[in-house]
């Protein structure tokens, strides 16, 4: 029988990361205090980094109509793809922030996002590395985004 296994590094602080990797954390965890969420006040954001560089966050927007929710994944992608057009996000921190309780534990991208993701990476033919974190607690690092979806549906498929 067929078996998939997810492949991901764990650290226990962040402090285990490279240099420049905990700097895109702590922009994810600074672009928390900007998200919009008045009904679950549950924030969550992300900070890219692209190809070139360039840093850019995001964060998720709640709608009174829950459908029309943007989750903070997507919406740093779209901020990066307005910043530079064509350029490829090559690494992503998200992070969250709980009303009710702090979270020790990385909260992991939806389903929705995760195929955002998948799609950004093969778009650009190039792996867009996951960096995961809770508020405190370890920090999960997925060397790409299909890691999380290992069965996504891409355009080959069309």
């Amino acid at each position: 029988m067929p078996t998939h296994a997810i492949s991901y590094h764990s650290f226990s602080t962040p402090a285990g990361l490279s240099p420049e990797d905990q700097a895109l954390l702590e922009a994810a965890r600074q672009a928390l205090v900007h998200s919009y969420s008045p009904y679950s006040n549950f924030k969550v954001a992300a900070a890219a980094r692209l190809a070139d560089g360039t840093v850019v966050t995001g964060w998720n927007t709640e709608n009174a109509a829950y459908p029309m929710c943007i989750c903070a994944e997507p919406a740093t992608l779209a901020a990066a793809a307005s910043s530079r057009p064509g350029m490829p996000v090559i690494a992503m921190a998200i992070t969250v922030k709980s009303p009710t309780q702090v979270l020790e534990e990385p909260a992991s991208p939806c389903g929705s996002c995760r195929q955002q993701l998948h799609e950004h990476e093969t778009r650009f033919g190039q792996p867009l590395r996951l960096i995961l974190r809770g508020e405190t607690g370890p920090v999960y690092v997925f060397d790409k985004a299909g890691d999380l979806l290992p069965f996504g549906f891409s355009g080959g498929m069309l």
